[in-house]
């Protein structure tokens, strides 16, 4: 498994085809040449750099965090990764406090409902419509 066409690449990635075109003109994976009568051919490591983007997406970054991530990779730059992700868990701790709190409004709202404390008028679309 030294090289492998795109769709190679795309199966032992676990990704599809297009994911490796779309990763390319993002600049995140370089394109190979493209020999005269033949196909493209990526080198078996190309498979570990697909594996990284798609776990980092996972966690949330987007492909221009990534592309950074990537770049700091190559700089050995570990005390700037360490601060992205800092950012990123951050970030991720202000959409859980959100989301907490929409499940919290939304299941006083169902309560209401439920609870028939409006006759006539559903809380719920009150509470949507009120000023």
């Amino acid at each position: 498994m030294s090289e492998l066409t795109i769709g190679g690449l795309a199966d032992e990635a676990g990704v599809n085809v297009e994911t490796i075109r779309y990763y390319q003109r993002r600049g995140l994976m370089p394109e190979p040449d493209k020999p005269a009568h033949g196909y493209r051919r990526y080198h078996a490591t190309t498979v570990k750099r697909v594996r990284f983007i798609k776990r980092a997406q996972a966690l949330g970054f987007t492909l221009e965090e990534i592309g950074g991530l990537l770049q700091l990779d190559e700089a050995h730059a570990c005390a700037e990764t360490r601060e992205l992700a800092s950012h990123k868990l951050a970030a991720i701790e202000t959409k859980l406090a959100d989301l907490a709190a929409m499940r919290k409004a939304l299941t006083t709202l169902l309560c209401q409902c439920d609870a028939g404390a409006m006759k006539g008028n559903c809380p719920i679309i009150h509470a949507l419509g009120a000023d």
